[in-house]
């Protein structure tokens, strides 16, 4: 189908953000990026947006005390009125408007490290969190003069900001640029929207406990929260858990929940999931996870003998089914989730992954299997699906606002959505929500949701396969084995016609070949480069 003007501006602003400014917000920035990497001006604009936005919250509702002062004797110098209010405390070092006033000076970075050291100290839930690191010698001060220039005519953090979720959506927008830009191996932090949105509207987090072992910025608990709010909840419905490694990506994930005031458990620090699970013993309602693909170096002896390994101990050499198990075993009874992993971990047979798999799909944990286009993700080009596991197919889940479902031991659902997706630029393609929607609506259907309407098998697209037909194909779970070709429509010409028309066609084009080959020899033979 032919993509309108429209879609084509909205395809090329990618990422999910499309307020219209953002893009030419983020190229100001990112010609003061300089000789810099993105992976270290990710923390310094990053950081200023973040500062940006609690000083104007702050500042609108400082604003309102002061303005009631006389009348009601408000003090705008009162912490405890922000407190109450749940908005962030800003001491005077650390307002924009000091910030701003002093963007021009040499002194500007050891000014917003200050700043960034009050807030920690003012408000214990970011201590650690903010970045300060802008007084070292080789940020470039008068760019980061212009960058605070370019931030300050942004609003983010008053309330009517704050309803069109504003500084989300820039957030969002550049941590997608960042993750490009950083290229293969450095946009681990982040995973494609669109991507993170089939995970979370595939399996329906209403309420209950929300875990990611690897969650890089906190993309998949942003969008949790989302989906609540697009149902009718409240923030609270879901109790958030999750754990990062990485220590600045682990920073870049609370600042991400505190901006959307967003509660959550990440842990005390950052920690291998692997090797110092920080939460042992929790059994999560929905799991949703985009572990780093194919992990070569992440076994330790420690973990030989770990109770994780119930289908059997993962390949030393790569923790897909380390990170498959890991996600299986902190699943409550009820428990339903959806990850990505590459897609070898379908087929693959080395190192006994054959073997686990086939014990996983033998126990009926599998209820779902998606093969993604490709080129959906920025950090790197190999082939990905998405895997839906859930201990419990025999139908109606429980009283805690799950949705209620048919019976379906034994079987599980195939769906190949390799010819879905639209390019965003050359390299880089998205689901749209139209294709989200159709794949949500086939599993939705086919697990017998109410309204989701009735599930058929279509060819090519979507297959509901007997844990025999799996046996059949060895336990390879690739969709493409089970969905079959796509009908073609047949269009009535008679086969003796068609291949009359198509004989001579392949005939002209000979001709046509023949006569173009005569052309580029002679020309060679000109330029002497004849054999």
């Amino acid at each position: 189908m032919a993509r309108s003007k429209k879609d084509e501006t909205k395809a090329k602003n990618g990422n999910g953000a499309n307020l219209g400014f953002e893009q030419t917000l983020w190229a100001a920035a990112d010609k003061m990026r300089g000789h810099m990497d993105a992976a270290e001006y990710k923390h310094v604009a990053l950081g200023l947006i973040f500062l940006k936005y609690i000083s104007d919250a702050f500042q609108e509702l400082y604003d309102d005390l002061a303005q009631l002062q006389e009348t009601e004797y408000t003090d705008p110098e009162d912490r405890d009125e922000y407190l109450g209010m749940n908005v962030f405390w800003v001491p005077k070092e650390a307002r924009w408007s000091h910030i701003q006033a002093n963007a021009k000076q040499t002194t500007i970075g050891k000014l917003i490290d200050e700043a960034m050291l009050a807030i920690e100290k003012e408000n214990p839930r970011l201590k650690g969190v903010l970045p300060i690191q802008y007084a070292r010698p080789d940020l470039d001060k008068q760019r980061l003069g212009e960058l605070i220039d370019l931030i300050s005519k942004i609003g983010l953090g008053d309330s009517a900001s704050r309803a069109k979720d504003i500084l989300g959506r820039v957030y969002e927008y550049f941590l997608g640029q960042f993750a490009e830009k950083e290229g293969k191996g450095g946009g681990e932090f982040y995973t494609p929207q669109s991507v993170v949105k089939l995970l979370v509207e595939m399996i329906e987090p209403y309420r209950g406990r929300i875990y990611d072992p690897c969650c890089g910025s906190g993309g998949m608990f942003v969008q949790s929260e989302k989906f609540v709010e697009a149902h009718g909840g409240r923030k609270g419905d879901i109790a958030i858990y999750g754990q990062e490694s990485n220590p600045t990506t682990r920073r870049l994930c609370l600042m991400n929940l505190a901006i959307r005031g967003i509660d959550g458990n990440i842990g005390d620090r950052q920690a291998d999931s692997f090797t110092n699970d920080l939460h042992k013993d929790l059994k999560a309602d929905y799991i949703l996870a985009n572990p780093p693909f194919n992990i070569s170096d992440w076994w330790h002896n420690s973990l030989a003998d770990d109770v994780r390994w119930e289908y059997g101990t993962p390949p030393k050499g790569n923790a897909n089914y380390g990170w498959v198990q890991h996600i299986i075993h902190h699943l409550a009874p009820n428990g339903i989730a959806g990850f990505v992993l590459a897609n070898g971990s379908m087929s693959s047979n080395q190192s006994g992954e054959g073997e686990i798999r086939k014990a996983i799909i033998e126990a009926d944990l599998v209820d779902c299997m998606i093969a993604l286009p490709g080129q959906l993700f920025y950090t790197t080009q190999i082939p990905a699906c998405l895997w839906f596991v859930t201990r419990n197919k025999k139908g109606i889940m429980g009283t805690k606002g799950f949705t209620n479902l048919r019976d379906r031991r034994g079987e599980t659902l195939f769906i190949d959505a390799r010819k879905l997706g639209y390019l965003v630029d050359r390299t880089h393609r998205e689901l749209t929500d139209e294709e989200i929607a159709r794949i949500t609506g086939t599993y939705h259907a086919w697990r017998g949701e109410l309204e989701a309407g009735i599930y058929a098998d279509v060819p090519g697209f979507c297959k509901s396969a007997k844990l025999q037909d799996i046996e059949l194909y060895r336990y390879v779970l690739a969709p493409g084995r089970y969905v079959g070709a796509e009908e073609v429509e047949d269009d009535d010409e008679p086969f003796e016609e068609k291949m009359q028309r198509l004989t001579q066609k392949l005939e002209e084009q000979f001709k046509e070949s023949a006569r173009l080959e005569k052309i580029i020899r002679e020309s060679l033979q000109v330029l002497d480069y004849d054999n």
